[in-house]
């Protein structure tokens, strides 16, 4: 079984909201950050296929549908189980 990670992040020129709350909110309990950035994480598993297939499929999935590439980026990573 493969077993592949996306992880999705803003992309750096973009105002991440969701990353300046968490910092402000921490802030708040005393606990100092230079910076905070807020991503998703999206696991996919494959049964069938071969490390390469899995990566292919993965990527294309991402760019279809877990991905804004105007505002997002992605990376991937594989493990075998």
């Amino acid at each position: 079984m493969i077993l592949v990670g996306v992880k999705i992040m803003p992309r750096k020129e973009v105002l991440d909201s969701q990353g300046r709350a968490t910092m402000k909110t921490l802030g708040h309990h005393e606990i100092a950050l230079n910076d905070c950035r807020v991503g998703k994480y999206v696991e996919l598993k494959f049964d069938k296929e071969t490390k390469e297939e899995a990566l292919s499929k993965s990527k294309e999935i991402a760019e279809l549908i877990l991905f804004n590439p105007l505002v997002e980026t992605f990376e991937l990573e594989v493990k075998e189980l």
